[in-house]
């Protein structure tokens, strides 16, 4: 009789034992910093992320239609050159409007 009355006690230090080690797992997985505040944390910066490429893929494309319209038309060279540069054609007139020269000849 005595070794059945030994394994109700062993048997209920076990899983004492297992439920003491269940509860300290969930506890580090629920409160501890690698736990789930970890996993939310990690998906706030995926999510972060996935906006930035969106963002930078749709200026990439952007880029890209302005690099081929640079290597096929030279009407797009033209513009930009008109644009940066000040270009200005064989038969155009170019008219410079300024304020301070106006403001000059008024009081002359």
């Amino acid at each position: 009789m005595k070794k059945t009355a030994g394994r109700p006690l062993a048997f209920r230090l076990l899983i004492g034992g297992l439920v003491f080690v269940l509860l300290i797992l969930q506890g580090r997985l629920w409160i501890s910093e690698e736990g789930f505040s970890e996993v939310q944390r990690l998906n706030d910066q995926v999510e972060l992320q996935r906006a930035e490429n969106e963002k930078l893929g749709e200026r990439n494309q952007r880029l890209g239609a302005e690099v081929e319209d640079l290597q096929e038309g030279f009407g797009a060279v033209e513009e930009r050159a008109r644009s940066d540069l000040g270009l200005i054609g064989k038969d155009e007139s170019f008219y410079v409007f300024s304020e301070d020269l106006v403001q000059t000849e008024q009081a002359d």
